[in-house]
């Protein structure tokens, strides 16, 4: 069992709090030394400026990346992540000005800034695109103050109220990752009994998970009106860097593309020899092939997909296992799910897993792996720079998931392949069709002003997903109130086209890779390099593709009905 060390970050809270009393101290300076100052500056004076901005803000970040990790580890920590979460607001009080009073400058004078230092250009940009929805100084000042009993307390207050939860199976108490790894079990009634045991242990939870997403959505409602947002998601769109446009062509194609989940899951019901397929067949293996793989055997699989590749990713992932970069199995009051956490540059990732010895695990310790990889890559872009927007952060993760599978189905015998491609195909509906069920789904409660209950909630998320599967799943009730669970929701409202994105332009990707583009590794790895430092239209523009033409998506797509093919050769077979 692996765990992290987050010594990386700080050897001991005495020096967590040594540090904050450090960064409030330069934070003051900092605001007396330039602000109401900004337009008075020669360039290279604004350069130093910027720098010790970006110093400071790697400073906040390592700190805040340490109270979430020891609350991750720990949800009953909720006071201490609050402790650090207040000071450090308090610090970034005095370093608020600096991003307003850019955007105020005049246009020349901000010009003169961008040109003279390229390796900010970027970021500046962005903060004058953005001036139309920023706020004067005091009323940001009060939004910040704001902002720790906001829809972010009752994030914290849903990641603590998940996590204690358990769910009865069987004579046991299992948690949710348990649970719904139960739901690849390759017995039906185990399945069957499993969706109802989730339901049953959410049930009495659902007003309160209710009033949670309804306190998102409300915020979200009076951040549109105050910072004059077209949309419920055009902020989201704003921080991706991409246009609603693009966003729309892509949920249409995905949209009219829904038929491809209905076309397997027919298959699949033949071939499982069921008369009806339910929600909990979904993810019934198909055939006898080993169905644990414990983590070890995942490990040294993942590592030799990585490292195949490109010795740089297998040498980082290697380092994640070896450094204490990986907390590794689930345990009572950890955070359920997966995710890498990219700190600051000044140290390194953090992955947290939920690794329960299913088919499912590998996979998701390779994704994770490749967004630890893109994070590790692009710290040389410095701390401004080098967090992605969403629609290119999950490119590394799904593109390692397709280096693992590739390296996994050339050594199988044909009724093992099958089961293989089974699960590729699942996970790229996972990704793909259902992330776009769930803006579906988000797009039409944001859209609805009044408070919502529960069972409206259901009543929608069942209508929404329904259509992804069209007459070959039965959505039975257990099914209807799995919405509460999902945490993206409630931490990042309209995050989940970014998986969409994500996969479509990976398939494409990976396709050019497995045809040999030439110089291709270097390629991707210049594409990871740069963190957030260029819009994603000119990262994808390294590989030649243009994500503003609708044509993009229809290339992603014909790559998972390729991959439909193959499964039925498998099957033929």
């Amino acid at each position: 069992m692996k765990r992290w060390d987050l010594s990386a970050l700080f050897e001991s809270v005495e020096a967590l709090d040594e540090a904050l009393k450090v960064c409030a101290r330069e934070s003051v300076a900092f605001k007396e030394s330039y602000a109401g100052r900004l337009s008075t500056l020669e360039s290279s004076a604004f350069e130093k400026a910027i720098g010790e901005y970006e110093s400071l803000s790697d400073a906040l970040g390592r700190i805040m990346s340490y109270a979430f990790l020891v609350f991750a580890e720990d949800t009953q920590k909720g006071d201490f992540y609050a402790k650090y979460e207040l000071k450090c607001n308090e610090i970034s009080e005095h370093l608020l000005f600096f991003e307003i009073e850019f955007g105020d400058l005049e246009s020349l004078k901000r010009q003169e800034f961008i040109q003279a230092i390229p390796r900010y250009a970027y970021y500046l940009q962005k903060i004058e695109e953005n001036k139309k929805h920023t706020l004067s100084l005091p009323e940001e000042r009060i939004m910040l103050k704001l902002d720790p009993v906001g829809s972010n307390a009752f994030s914290r207050l849903f990641d603590e109220h998940l996590s204690s939860l358990s769910f009865k199976f069987q004579g046991k108490e299992l948690s949710e990752e348990e649970i719904l790894a139960l739901l690849h079990h390759p017995k039906r009634s185990k399945r069957e009994k499993a969706a109802r045991s989730l339901t049953k242990g959410l049930a009495p939870h659902q007003g309160v998970l209710a009033y949670i997403l309804n306190v998102v959505r409300k915020e979200n409602a009076i951040l549109c009106d105050i910072r004059g947002y077209a949309t419920p998601e055009e902020s989201r769109h704003i921080d991706n860097q991409i246009s609603q446009k693009s966003v729309d062509s892509m949920l249409e194609v995905v949209n009219a593309e829904m038929g491809i989940v209905e076309e397997f899951y027919d298959l699949k019901r033949e071939i499982l020899g069921y008369e009806e397929l339910y929600d909990y067949d979904r993810y019934a293996p198909l055939g006898r092939s080993k169905e644990k793989i414990d983590f070890e055997s995942a490990q040294k699989i993942v590592l030799q997909a990585l490292g195949e590749f490109s010795p740089r990713f297998g040498e980082i992932a290697q380092r994640a296992f070896d450094e204490g970069w990986i907390d590794s199995h689930p345990r009572p009051r950890k955070r359920g799910g997966a995710f890498s956490h990219g700190t600051v540059p000044s140290a390194h990732p953090y992955v947290l897993l939920n690794h329960t010895d299913g088919r499912r695990d590998i996979f998701t310790m390779a994704h994770e792996l490749g967004h630890a990889i893109h994070q590790e890559l692009s710290k040389g872009v410095g701390c401004l720079n080098a967090d992605t927007p969403l629609t290119t952060a999950e490119t590394a993760s799904v593109f390692a998931e397709m280096l693992l599978f590739d390296k996994m189905k050339r050594s199988l015998k044909p009724k093992e392949k099958r089961t293989l491609y089974a699960g590729k195909l699942e996970d790229i509906f996972a990704t793909l069709f259902r992330q776009s069920v769930f803006t579906n789904f988000e797009r039409r409660i944001h859209g609805i002003k009044e408070e919502i209950k529960a069972e409206e909630f259901n009543h929608l998320w069942m209508e929404e997903n329904q259509k992804m599967f069209g007459k070959s799943v039965i959505l039975t009730q257990n099914y209807a109130s799995w919405w509460s669970y999902i945490p993206h929701f409630v931490h990042t409202p309209f995050y989940c086209y970014a998986y969409s994105y994500g996969q479509l332009l990976v398939l494409a990707l990976f396709g050019l890779y497995k045809r040999g583009l030439p110089q291709f590794e270097d390629r991707y790895e210049e594409f990871l390099s740069l963190g957030g430092s260029k819009r994603p239209a000119e990262l994808v523009g390294i590989f030649g593709f243009d994500i503003e033409d609708s044509e993009f998506w229809n290339i992603g797509i014909a790559e998972v009905r390729s991959l439909l093919e193959e499964f039925k050769e498998t099957v033929r077979s």
